[in-house]
């Protein structure tokens, strides 16, 4: 009797216990506050790059004069490193509109999430 009060009594080790409790939790805030920051980072650099695509598309003639060099452009200025595969060009009423769209996995633990971040900018002629 004597030992089994001792043994309710011992609090060696409650700290790994807890530890084991709050860091899953911790770890999933820390690597999904990285992820979305790192999405938003990919969405603004959509948003930039189709806009100065299709601004380029419009004014600059010599170095945006084709589908293809739009899209490098586009792709060049985006600073986060899409294939030219990601953007498109289109030439509606509205002027000279250049897309993008980037499928995205996001990689966190326990929780894998895929989002399609997209942009389009259209800019008159």
């Amino acid at each position: 009797m004597k030992g089994m009060s001792s043994l309710q009594r011992d609090e060696t080790g409650s700290l790994a216990v807890d530890f084991a409790m709050i860091a899953t939790p911790l770890f999933l805030l820390i690597f999904g506050t990285l992820e979305i920051g790192q999405m938003l980072w990919y969405q603004n650099a959509l948003n930039y790059s189709v806009e100065e695509a299709a601004r380029c598309a419009s004014i600059d003639a010599n170095n945006c004069a084709t589908s293809s060099q739009i899209t490098s452009y586009a792709a060049g200025r985006s600073g986060a490193g899409f294939a030219t595969t990601v953007f498109s060009t289109s030439t509606p009423a509205c002027g000279n509109r250049v897309s993008a769209s980037y499928p995205m996995s996001l990689a966190i633990p326990f929780a894998p999430v895929s989002v399609t971040l997209s942009a389009q900018s259209c800019y008159p002629k």
